[in-house]
């Protein structure tokens, strides 16, 4: 057997060869006794027909096969007649006619509408991953996975050309739990003991730059248990990169270069060639988030000192208490009802917000509100020209502690955003977010912990605040790349000083023998001799789902788990035999225990 042409491939120029195909039916028509196939492999579609005046034999045979049957056919390109052809085929302006056919495979009906475009598609998730297999058969989700493929071939290619080294890092690693709860595997030779499967590369990256490999990238599988969503996975791949005697520029830089000659050249557009840097504490003020979406111009304003000055209690008691009172000008948005407004109440609510005060700016710039009695006219005034609201506009304000009125107000400019349909899906905006707070404070721990990971170094200015214990006020050169409002990318230069690592292990609260159970061999290594370096991943499905405009990274993955972290297709994860278990050490009794817990 032997295919001359993939099922993509033919065009006018071929017209009048013998040709042979093979491929899968991907929707058969009977029109008077001629069969059409639409003949599919991961290539495209070419139209087959069965002709009984030109071979009947075949044409009997062609009478048995349905959808999805796998074929194999020999005829003559012929063109299509006129008007008949079909723009939306790349082979749209050709056929065959089959002389001979041969039937590979019969299949069942497909409990999966193959040949559906995506929006098309009603099954739930679960069921199209019980059936994956077929699933994966489908045009949009293999053109997912094929675009994946060249954008990992470029990966490639732009990693070698700039020095890198690709290094393989354990799967089976030390359990070090500072973040997401770690996948355990029980070790058979070590009774009692588990290895944790790597949430990321990152100890041993750094150990790779203290080794003295300079530049170092890796395509590498981390796994981490936590809640999912539609852009996490259990396990998911990261493009893990590392580089020797560099500063934070020097690692946006290359990376800037990463966008334009990768991200441009896969995409097939034109980036900037210097991506906008912007600090966290801008970001946080201006767009109530660390991953802003750039797409619309709707920024968030502080408007505190002028708020304090009213009569208005919520506005006074919450700037009073130490908190913000921030507010933001939706353009054009004067005409929102009082429900889309409850709505909008409602919808701050789930992320911490006690109410929403809205204001309307009507002719002449003239501002109207409920709550107007408690404020001079002067001061309505201010607080419309310190948002920059103009006649149409609606005006938002939120009042509370710090960190609540920032992100409830930038979930409230995303949702307005989206109710005006103002974030525009072709529009690509990347911007780098720097200067990130070394520490926040857990409620929950009841301690200060690492924004970013304990090995992430404050800032060279920072550094002697952190050292004195001001933890508050200490930022770190960590940084992320943003793009559409989705982090794809992050980052930090890290502690290369085993002094400096050894006091922020102590800021983290941990004792001498904590470091040494956690991360003893990571911090003696740092008393060899360690470079400066720094590095950065991404997230890879991320980066593919976004730049495609789509929110969930599943159609991006062959074989991707639910949100119970399960597989409907092979049933994993599963119950194992005892005696597995027995080879493992682990007892059954504990397992029953949990379940009744």
């Amino acid at each position: 057997m032997k295919r001359t042409h993939n099922c993509g491939e033919l065009r006018k120029e071929d017209i009048g060869k013998t040709v042979s195909l093979a491929g899968w039916v991907d929707r058969r028509r009977d029109l008077g006794g001629v069969i059409f196939v639409d003949l599919r492999d991961k290539f495209g579609k070419t139209q087959v027909v069965f002709n009984p005046e030109r071979n009947a034999e075949v044409h009997k045979i062609a009478d048995k096969i349905r959808n999805e049957y796998v074929i194999y056919i020999t005829g003559e390109v012929q063109a299509r007649p006129e008007g008949m052809e079909n723009d939306k085929l790349a082979t749209g302006a050709v056929d065959v006619k089959v002389d001979k056919l041969e039937i590979l495979n019969e299949a069942q009906t497909s409990p999966i509408e193959i040949n559906n475009a995506k929006e098309e598609s009603k099954e739930n998730d679960d069921f199209r991953l019980q059936y994956r297999y077929l699933d994966l058969r489908r045009p949009w989700i293999q053109k997912n996975l094929l675009l994946k493929s060249r954008f990992l071939k470029a990966v490639y290619d732009f990693f070698y050309a700039n020095g890198f080294e690709n290094i393989e890092t354990p799967v089976l690693c030390k359990s070090t739990p500072e973040g997401a709860r770690d996948y355990l595997v029980p070790s058979r030779v070590n009774p009692g003991k588990f290895y944790a499967l790597p949430q990321s590369p990152q100890q041993y990256k750094q150990l790779l730059m203290i080794a003295g490999f300079d530049r170092y990238f890796q395509i590498a599988k981390c796994f981490r248990d936590e809640d999912l969503r539609a852009d996490r996975q259990p396990e998911f791949t990261q493009i893990d990169v590392e580089m020797s005697f560099v500063n934070q520029d020097e690692v946006m830089d290359m990376f800037d270069q990463f966008v334009t000659d990768v991200l441009g050249k896969v995409w097939n557009f034109e980036p900037p060639r210097h991506i906008r840097r912007m600090k966290w504490h801008e970001a946080m003020l201006k767009y109530g988030s660390d991953k802003p979406d750039l797409r619309f111009d709707l920024e968030i304003h502080d408007v505190s000192e002028i708020a304090i000055q009213s009569n208005f209690g919520v506005f006074k008691n919450a700037v009073a208490a130490g908190g913000k009172v921030r507010g933001l000008a939706a353009k054009g948005c004067v005409d929102f009802t009082r429900k889309q407004i409850d709505d909008l109440t409602a919808y701050v609510a789930k992320y911490g917000a006690k109410g929403l005060v809205w204001m309307r700016v009507k002719e002449n710039d003239t501002v109207e509100t409920q709550v107007g009695k408690f404020f001079t006219t002067e001061q309505l005034n201010a607080l419309r020209d310190a948002i920059e609201a103009k006649e149409g506009d609606m005006m938002f304000f939120i009042a509370g502690p710090e960190k609540v009125a920032a992100t409830a107000m930038g979930q409230l400019r995303l949702e307005v955003a989206r109710i005006k349909g103002l974030r525009d899906p072709k529009k690509r905006e990347f911007v780098w977010i720097t200067e990130f707070p070394m520490f926040e404070y857990s409620e929950t721990e009841g301690r200060y912990m690492a924004m970013h990971h304990p090995f992430t170094n404050p800032l060279p200015e920072h550094l002697q605040m952190m050292l004195d214990g001001n933890l508050k006020d200490c930022n770190a050169e960590a940084y992320d790349l943003v793009l559409n409002g989705v982090e794809i990318g992050g980052g930090s230069i890290r502690i290369h000083d085993p002094k400096v690592q050894e006091k922020v292990f102590r800021l983290l609260g941990l004792s001498e023998e904590q470091v040494r159970d956690k991360f003893g061999f990571f911090v003696d290594a740092f008393k060899f001799g360690a470079p400066p370096h720094g590095g950065l991943a991404f997230g890879l499905d991320r980066v593919v789902a976004t730049m495609e405009g789509q929110e969930s990274i599943r159609d991006f993955i062959a074989f991707p788990k639910n949100t119970s972290a399960s597989s409907p297709m092979d049933q994993c994860p599963s119950e194992v035999d005892v005696a597995q278990l027995n080879d493992l050490h682990v007892s059954i009794n504990m397992l029953d225990n949990q379940k009744k817990a």
